[in-house]
């Protein structure tokens, strides 16, 4: 029991030393970080289905999802034009090409098990890359709102979960996660709020009141991404994505909210830079 407790603390130091050098040090070192970390979370997703009994085009999905993630990179960075998106198309295409020499029944099945991969988890992902450029930060990395982001997700996470085990009773969404409550959305929602406080005293590139809704977003969204990602494996009969992180599962179960809040941040502050 001691030694479990010490290698899950030991693969929690190391993944939070990883992704924070990721996100402060340099541009360069965050795309390495977090290209790894989304083909890794897509690997995941495909072993998943696998195990299921589907046959998504595995390596060549992930091929593809490299490429979509690299390209926003280098879109938000401004180095190549935003029509060089139209490369994914193309790629896209190939997988139907590719899918006639394999000799099974469901070739449509698979197809759309491994376009469900790139968009449920690559397409989210790099849209981490617009929030760190994109003319939201003039174009220049900027690590704050990555940084805040995953702040606001950890605090949530945990908010959620010490307050639902000291006093959760009415179940938030018994049939997908039965040990998700109200109390515990509570907590963890009013513990990212004073997180978020802290944030907004350090990070000034947006108001207390725009932090505030920030945060929000973050909860409801990176819930909703939890929940979807618990679906998933309850279907699969599995309970963690994978093993990467011993006593903590695989990357997708890390990064289940960041699939959904993600997204919505970037929308969100490109409202702000447009209508405020």
């Amino acid at each position: 029991m001691k030694k479990n407790l010490i290698i899950r603390s030991l693969s929690a130091v190391v993944f939070l030393l990883v992704l924070l050098s990721g996100i402060i040090l340099n541009e360069y070192l965050y795309i390495s970080v977090f290209t790894l970390i989304t083909i890794i979370a897509q690997a995941e997703l495909y072993i998943i289905f696998k195990k299921q009994g589907y046959n998504p085009q595995m390596l060549y999905g992930l091929f593809v999802g490299l490429v979509i993630f690299i390209l926003t990179f280098l879109v938000a960075k401004e180095l190549i034009p935003p029509t060089s998106y139209f490369i994914a198309i193309f790629l896209i295409l190939f997988l139907f090409i590719f899918e006639l020499y394999h000799y099974r029944e469901n070739h449509f099945v698979s197809i759309a098990f491994t376009i469900f991969g790139i968009v449920y988890v690559v397409i989210p992902m790099s849209t981490l890359n617009f929030i760190a450029f994109a003319g939201i930060n003039q174009n220049i990395y900027t690590y704050e709102y990555l940084l805040a982001m995953f702040i606001m997700i950890w605090v949530n996470d945990s908010g959620a979960y010490l307050i639902g085990s000291i006093i959760g009773k009415h179940k938030l969404f018994e049939r997908i996660s039965p040990k998700k409550t109200w109390e515990g959305t509570i907590g963890g929602l009013l513990s990212t709020i004073a997180a978020t406080y802290v944030v907004s005293i350090f990070f000034t590139g947006i108001n207390l009141f725009q932090w505030l809704i920030f945060a929000v977003i973050v909860v409801i969204f990176g819930t909703y991404g939890d929940l979807v990602e618990s679906q998933l494996k309850r279907r699969a009969g599995i309970k963690d994505s994978g093993n990467i992180m011993p006593g903590h599962g695989g990357l997708l179960d890390r990064f289940d909210s960041t699939f959904f809040a993600a997204p919505m941040i970037f929308l969100y502050l490109k409202a702000i830079e447009y209508f405020f």
